[in-house]
């Protein structure tokens, strides 16, 4: 039977030290970029995995890390786990996912896992921080969501510019009725995407009426709820920029519910791309976000973290968007008029 590849092997073949091949799997920044790349090469080539009982003894590290985000069962979560868990294991790491359904005694549960160490690092995505202190002292990297003023490191998207994107593309098709249903406010991630949808209306010096800002929670029955409330309007939009994919399946729904053809008499952008928007009918025109890249970017600075590397804790991390053009939009109807 064949010896199981051991540290020494890998350091054999890339002419350096024990110690520089144990560094460079745990991404320690006293290795240059070169070197770890090189390394973890090899470890994959090797088929090569960390003896973590007697890692976790010598190091007292779990060898764990905990990926917390609202929902479990929202679809829009995997993709990012895939990427976390990738580059996770790759540095001999292990993931376990924490669901908190936004409740503040869960959220507080899995930070002491942390401070009692049951894990050793955390990537949070539920907008939110418990009230006890010493928060920005634990190993937590924030990805995605936006927790303005927290000291945490984050790994994000620019939201104001990808819905103003979004928003522009309604605008481009002769749209001037544009409303807008947001997600759950006051929180960042919301209010940077309705400033985009203010943007793009204020650029092209359209009005917004009060009653076309809705606020949903980024689940599908408010984006029916929020849908009904404006297409009983005396004017109602021709348009919906939506502030995530779930809410605007919603609203392609009760749109039809009332008679109403997408993207003939109303078009619909939403925002995240979820795996189903590509099926939904018609298909959707949607923010694509690069989800398992955020994923990996959120754990390679957690292990920098771990490894005792310094990090920019000031300047976030912001990966770029793409608007998936599809076919919930097209120009307004001519002689369009909508009853309510």
């Amino acid at each position: 039977m064949r010896e199981r590849p051991k540290i020494k092997d890998i350091a054999e073949r890339a002419g350096v030290s024990v110690a520089t091949v144990s560094r460079a799997l745990s991404d320690s920044a006293l290795v240059t970029a070169e070197t770890r790349q090189r390394i973890h090469d090899l470890a994959r080539e090797l088929n090569y995995r960390p003896n973590v009982s007697a890692r976790n003894l010598r190091t007292r590290r779990t060898m764990s890390v905990l990926l917390v985000v609202r929902d479990v069962g929202n679809p829009f979560y995997l993709d990012i786990l895939k990427g976390v868990e990738a580059t996770a294991r790759e540095a001999g790491y292990s993931v376990l996912m924490g669901n908190t359904e936004n409740d503040p005694a869960r959220e507080t549960e899995y930070f002491n896992m942390l401070r009692y160490g049951h894990a050793d690092g955390m990537v949070l995505m539920t907008g939110k921080l418990p009230p006890s202190g010493g928060r920005n002292q634990l190993p937590v990297v924030v990805a995605l969501e936006m927790i303005e003023g927290s000291g945490l490191p984050h790994v994000q998207v620019d939201n104001i510019a990808a819905a103003r994107g979004a928003v522009e593309h309604l605008i481009g098709l002769g749209h001037r009725r544009i409303a807008h249903i947001s997600g759950p406010v006051p929180e960042p991630m919301s209010l940077h995407r309705r400033e985009g949808y203010r943007e793009a209306m204020r650029n092209a010096g359209l009005d917004i009426p009060e009653a076309y800002e809705m606020r949903g929670d980024f689940l599908l029955e408010s984006g029916q709820e929020c849908c009904r409330s404006l297409f009983t309007l005396p004017e109602p939009p021709t348009a919906l920029f939506v502030g995530n994919d779930e809410m605007a399946y919603g609203a392609v729904h009760e749109l039809r519910r009332m008679g109403h053809d997408v993207p003939g008499d109303v078009s619909v952008v939403g925002f995240d791309d979820l795996y189903l928007s590509k099926a939904f009918y018609p298909p959707l025109t949607t923010v694509s976000q690069p989800r398992t890249e955020i994923g990996r970017t959120a754990m390679a600075m957690l292990l920098k973290i771990l490894s005792g590397a310094e990090i920019n804790r000031e300047e976030p991390i912001v990966l770029p968007t793409v608007l998936n053009i599809r076919g919930s939009t097209a120009p307004p109807a001519s002689n369009y008029c909508m009853s309510p």
